[in-house]
């Protein structure tokens, strides 16, 4: 990965931030983005105190025109895109008969449309240097999870996209991956959307039993020179995806009681 132009949505924190430290620490060239400017700016100067180069970009995913954007400064600066990574996302805790639809409308712009604004804008470059896609999905998008719907519906949305993709690379030489952690410690339950919109503001799960995002960020860069479709993650991770896939009405029991330990969404 020395020298190579790794973009990084949603750069500035959890899994993000930890793949640019992962790829900038083996010589590739970082670009992050991110809405929060604050949180950019801190993460950018953290990067280059480790002698890591960077550019940070505010933008919001959801943004076609941000998107088209930050293909353009990344050319302007480096002058190549090798690798694209769709990590920008958000999730939600709320059952779907109180959730208001707008909160799944908010879903699907971030974690689907984002992904697919982003990739227009820099496939292009991408298949000139025979370069990656990789779109960061979840157990979530092979396994629908209660008062996380429309999380999950964003994921399999995802999925579905990065399997066309893959499929219509295969002639150009591009690499695409799947990558499905499993819990994992970042800020994205403590920002997840509740029934109505506001942020969740806490987790209802233990973060300390979780896969670090600096353990996961490693996984990814390894899978990505290996070039691997699809990468899931932890022991618990594989036996949801494969046991949904063999017992799939056993597992809506297990699931259910699973995500019913949380308590019920406020």
């Amino acid at each position: 990965m020395k020298d190579k132009v790794v973009i990084i949505t949603g750069g500035n924190s959890g899994i993000g931030k930890a793949l640019a430290f992962e790829f900038g620490s083996k010589g590739s060239k970082v670009v992050i983005t991110g809405r929060n400017l604050e949180a950019l700016q801190e993460t950018e100067n953290e990067l280059k105190a480790k002698g890591i180069e960077v550019l940070a970009l505010q933008a919001d995913v959801t943004s076609k025109e941000d998107n088209q954007r930050m293909a353009e400064e990344t050319l302007k600066r480096f002058g190549k895109i090798d690798i694209l990574i769709n990590n920008a996302g958000m999730s939600m805790r709320a059952y779907f008969e109180d959730v208001d639809v707008k909160v799944i409308e908010q879903l699907m712009n971030i974690n689907f449309f984002g992904a697919i604004y982003a990739t227009k804008s820099c496939l292009p470059y991408i298949i000139q240097q025979k370069g990656s896609v990789i779109g960061i999905s979840s157990i979530a998008g092979f396994r629908g999870l209660p008062a996380r719907v429309g999380y999950s519906a964003s994921k399999f949305a995802l999925q579905g996209f990065l399997e066309s993709l893959r499929t219509e690379m295969i002639d150009k030489g591009v690499h695409v991956m799947t990558v499905c952690p499993y819990y994992t410690t970042s800020n994205i339950r403590f920002r997840s959307f509740t029934k109505d919109g506001s942020m969740q503001n806490d987790s209802p799960r233990n973060e300390k039993d979780m896969m670090s995002a600096e353990e996961c960020a490693a996984h990814i860069y390894k899978a990505t020179i290996k070039r691997k479709k699809f990468l899931i993650l932890t022991l618990m991770g594989k036996l949801t995806v494969w046991l949904n896939k063999l017992f799939p009405g056993w597992v809506d029991g297990l699931v259910l009681n699973f995500i019913k330990k949380e308590g019920r969404p406020k």
